[in-house]
């Protein structure tokens, strides 16, 4: 899961993405309004978590200009009021958190944010390969997969495109953050050892020229 974070407060800021990329996502961090339109007009991320008072730009304004958009929006905001959370919601918010807040219910949120498209259900199953993406974990068989973050990421772009094909850029832009090397073999080095891990018989095909196919 590809996650922006918008918030201007610097500790606070630092903190909620290093978290978020301790929970397996790949996360972007930029600080105003500006910067956030900026990012979300050139990555297609699943969840924005965006602070509501933000410089620049307003958070409000931001959101206005962002809802609608592939992205599912999280608002963060010092004022958990219901007006306020209404107020929220109104702008076109996904959904509504007041600080301070739990870290793991931020976590969950975002989770279940990026679990809304269609073509990516809960539980995913590709013959005996089922990939849990609520509770981050996959098995083949009766065997449990011992995965890394990143290679459970690529696994479950490919189970979601259900027997489509997945570019390379598409696997880096969503499973790698902003500080990824495009020109690097990252994709094809994780993929070498998903596929080793998944065993026999192979389940990932590569489709020469554009990608990858579960």
């Amino acid at each position: 899961m590809r996650v922006l974070v918008v918030e201007d407060h610097l500790t606070l800021a630092v903190r909620v993405a290093e978290g978020l990329r301790d929970a397996g996502m790949a996360v972007d961090l930029v600080h105003d309004g500006a910067s956030a339109l900026a990012e979300a007009g050139l990555t297609a991320y699943d969840v924005i978590v965006l602070d509501r008072d933000l410089p620049t730009i307003h958070g409000d304004q931001v959101c206005r200009t962002l809802a609608g958009g592939p992205a599912r929006i999280l608002m963060l905001t010092a004022a958990a009021e219901v007006d306020d959370r209404v107020d929220g919601l109104e702008l076109g918010a996904d959904d509504y958190l007041g600080k301070p807040f739990a870290f793991h219910e931020l976590v969950a949120r975002v989770r279940a944010l990026g679990r809304r498209a269609p073509s990516a259900p809960p539980l995913v199953r590709r013959g005996d390969l089922v990939v849990d993406r609520a509770r981050h974990r996959a098995s083949r068989g009766t065997r449990a997969l011992s995965l890394t973050r990143k290679e459970f990421g690529v696994l479950e772009m490919l189970a979601a495109a259900d027997g489509g094909v997945v570019s390379a850029e598409d696997l880096l832009e969503h499973v790698w953050d902003a500080h990824a090397d495009p020109f690097s073999n990252i994709v094809s080095v994780t993929m070498t050892r998903l596929r080793r891990k998944l065993g026999d018989p192979p389940l990932i095909e590569t489709v020469v020229g554009r990608g990858y196919r579960l």
